[in-house]
């Protein structure tokens, strides 16, 4: 727990901060405790006292209620944000859900707070928007472009799952300062998109955007990629040639697949971290590049260190924010909403876009989506060129048609098994959960081929817990 002692010591009192609530007694709550951090508070019980002070001063925290009588919180976001765009804004509200935190954080909120919170929730926002403000004023650079997070053309963050709703709040809180971001995930999950919003909400934002899938570079290559070269230096290089780094100065550089890179590589990758210079290869002299980095990896990094693959000095440079994107089958709910999205891109260059039938947006649903994302753009853009006016189970790939065809027999086997003669109260014979477990697990490994991996997927556990069961059922399961 925080105390307020802890951040008295060196905080300023002038920083302005407003609380909009027609409740008086959380409006005071809220005042109370920002006042005793430091900052000096105004309040507002109605959307019209808020607008009264909008005017009267360059405010740097709001906390508002969603609710305000009749008025609605969210039109007063809007004005302050065309008008103030260095307030963060914190949302309040009594009925929360992951909706209204997507469509807060989509219009430029800071945070979005469901009551009843605490003293520490104030506190936490409280210092971290002190601290961004420091650092802009440190930098001498002001956030004057803010890039929407949510239904864009360019930057689709789409999704009002609980999970992805508090990644699209970190990005919001991240870019605005110029901390090294990590972003991990499995393959497919929208790791460079992610990176795209950061960068576009940053006060980097008119620079450049450079990505580098380093996995996808030779090992002997990659210093020359990144750093450069000067004419010379090995054997084909016949000219001068600058680096993607430099490309990026000014911006930003996304380095995608970070854990790919050898520990060679990740000496001067660190050294160019710490002392924001590089060196060509074939050459003595250093160039400072201001580059804000991130880095992405489908791997657990953490565990590349403790193989000695991956530098741990490294790794702390790279996570001073960590950014856990979640598989899709872990945001089913948003399924339909990039289905949606995706064939509308079709729509934008055919002029097709079939509506999907509900019997095929429960299949998409009920798919194991490996490849996440970027798997599901793929199945929509088949499915879209299948389909004539609505998208039926049969116009979706096969893989898909397959997996859910399987899944209807097994579901079907088992409520046989369930409703077969002997399985009423009088004549039913029970079985253990674990002979019951131990014909499941057998199906799937029988379906996925022996492929333990996928196995996993299906069956929603870790490989440790499929191993475990597999040693303990080593007759039946081999």
């Amino acid at each position: 727990m925080l105390l307020l002692r802890d951040i008295l010591s060196d905080v300023k009192k002038d920083l302005p901060a407003l609380v909009i609530d027609d409740e008086p007694q959380v409006r005071n709550f809220v005042a109370d405790v920002l006042q005793t951090s430091g900052w000096k508070v105004s309040t507002a019980g109605s959307a019209e006292e808020a607008y009264v002070l909008l005017d009267e001063k360059q405010w740097l925290l709001v906390f508002c209620d969603v609710m305000l009588g009749e008025a609605d919180g969210y039109e007063i976001l809007r004005n302050f944000s065309k008008l103030q765009n260095e307030a963060r804004f914190v949302m309040m509200t009594g009925h929360g859900s992951a909706v209204g935190a997507l469509e807060a954080t989509a219009i430029g909120a800071f945070d979005y707070l469901v009551k009843p919170f605490s003293v520490d929730d104030i506190i936490n926002i409280s210092k971290i928007v002190r601290e961004q403000h420091q650092l802009r004023q440190q930098s001498g650079k002001e956030q004057n472009q803010k890039a929407e997070l949510g239904y864009t053309s360019d930057i689709p963050l789409i999704g009002r799952s609980p999970k992805f709703v508090e990644c699209l709040k970190m990005v919001g809180r991240v870019a605005a300062t110029s901390l090294p971001v990590l972003i991990t995930g499995e393959s497919g999950t929208g790791k460079e998109v992610v990176a795209r919003a950061i960068h576009r909400r940053s006060d980097r934002a008119n620079g450049p955007f450079v990505a580098v899938n380093c996995g996808a570079i030779p090992v002997e290559l990659i210093e020359s990629e990144l750093f450069g070269h000067v004419r010379g230096s090995f054997t084909g290089a016949e000219r001068e040639r600058i680096g993607l780094w430099e490309e990026a100065n000014g911006g930003t550089i996304l380095l995608d697949e970070i854990t790919e890179t050898s520990p060679l590589f990740q000496v001067k990758l660190l050294r160019a971290l710490q002392q924001s210079e590089i060196r060509r290869v074939g050459s003595n002299r250093t160039i400072a590049v201001d580059v804000r980095v991130i880095a992405a990896t489908n791997r657990n990094i953490e565990e590349e260190v403790k193989e000695n693959r991956f530098r741990q000095d490294l790794m702390y440079r790279l996570n001073a924010v960590t950014i856990q994107l979640p598989p899709l089958r872990d945001r089913v709910e948003d399924i339909p909403l990039l289905a949606e999205h995706f064939a509308s891109q079709v729509h934008s260059l055919t002029d097709k876009r079939p509506s999907f039938s509900p019997a095929a947006l429960e299949a998409l649903q009920k798919y194991n989506w490996q490849g996440n994302v970027r798997e599901l753009e793929n199945a929509v853009l088949h499915a879209v060129s299948m389909a004539d006016d609505i998208i039926y189970p049969e116009n979706l790939p096969l893989r898909i048609q397959s997996f859910i065809e399987t899944e209807a027999e097994q579901s079907k086997s088992f409520s046989s098994f369930l409703n077969e003669p002997g399985s009423s109260a009088s004549g039913f014979q029970p079985t253990t959960l674990s002979e019951m477990e131990e014909k499941y697990v057998l199906q799937v490994l029988q379906y996925t081929g022996g492929n333990k991996q996928a196995a996993a997927r299906i069956l929603n556990i870790d490989r440790k817990t499929l191993a475990r069961i597999i040693k303990r059922n080593e007759s039946e399961i081999e």
